[in-house]
Order: C-alpha cells, then sequence, then structure tokens
C-alpha cells in the first residue's frame, strides 16, 4: 500500500489503480450521455414498433420477439451508463450487443456496419475510462463469494 492518495487499493486486492481523474470523469460522463441518450432513442423506437425496425428485424429473420428483447437491452443499458457506479457494465452490456449489431451488418443486413463499430468502440472507451468500477464491482463479487463460502463452511457445509 502507497501513500499516494491518488492511488485506489481495493481492500484485499493485488489490484492497485489510479484514482480517476477530474477530466477522465468528466470525459467519461459526456461519453455515456451522449451514448445513454443514443440507445434510450434506438431501444425505444424497437419498443414502439417504428416500422423501420420491424423492418430491419424482419430482414435478420429472428421474428419480432427479438426486436423486443434488443429494445429492452438497450433501454436498460442506457439507463445502467446514467447510474452511478453501474456505467462500466452498462457500456460492456451496450458494446457486446453492438459487437453482435456490427457482425449482423456484416453477413446478414445491407448496408454499413459503421454506426454499429462507432458505438462499439464507444462503449469500449466507457469500459476503459470506468475501469475503476469494474475493479470494486469484481472485487465486491469475489469478496462476497467467499463469504458465502466461509457462512456455508461454518453451518455445516462442504468444504470446498
Amino acid at each position: 500500500m502507497t501513500n499516494n492518495p491518488n492511488e485506489l487499493t481495493i481492500e484485499n486486492s493485488p489490484v492497485a489503480i489510479q484514482a480517476p481523474s477530474r477530466g477522465r470523469v468528466v470525459g467519461a460522463w459526456i461519453v455515456q450521455g451522449l451514448l445513454a441518450a443514443t440507445f434510450l432513442a434506438a431501444g425505444g423506437a424497437k419498443l414502439v414498433g417504428v416500422p423501420m425496425m420491424v423492418q430491419i428485424f424482419d430482414q435478420i429473420g429472428m421474428g419480432q420477439w427479438f426486436r423486443i428483447v434488443t429494445g429492452l437491452v438497450e433501454v436498460a443499458g442506457a439507463v445502467a451508463l446514467l447510474v452511478p457506479g453501474f456505467a462500466a457494465l452498462g457500456a460492456a452490456w451496450l458494446g457486446a450487443t453492438m459487437l453482435f449489431a456490427v457482425l449482423t451488418h456484416l453477413f446478414i443486413l445491407p448496408g454499413s456496419a459503421l454506426p454499429a463499430l462507432v458505438l462499439l468502440a464507444l462503449n469500449a472507451l466507457v469500459v476503459w475510462l470506468r475501469r475503476d468500477q469494474l475493479v470494486a464491482i469484481l472485487d465486491s463479487a469475489r469478496r462476497g463469494h467467499s463469504r458465502n463460502r466461509a457462512t456455508h463452511a461454518l453451518r455445516g457445509g462442504a468444504k470446498f
């Protein structure tokens, strides 16, 4: 452990990363806001059944249920981008969605995959800018898992 006030050290974690600078936080919020607006609009269009979206999902060939699920995924990811502490997860969630959108554009749909690729890159940027959130979430999950194992063992459960 160092005495550097700008260094974030997660308890019981071998990982130490620098606390995000003010510029990094402001930049992340700007990108998150733009992405949230984009995905709220796109997800909303899918959910209300804008004719162009219905046509696109007809071309994909998986049925309109897939349009609804995709819309829900996009709206949930957009909300997560705006909730403190969940931006990195929301961006990863939407980034995975955009990866599949790029593949769909390359192999199924006519037209350019460039818009989906740009959205994928911007989500990857948010994940990188908010990497401290991922470290905290993973550490919390690890501690919770260890605590659950210890509680189970104390109650006479099987040893792991």
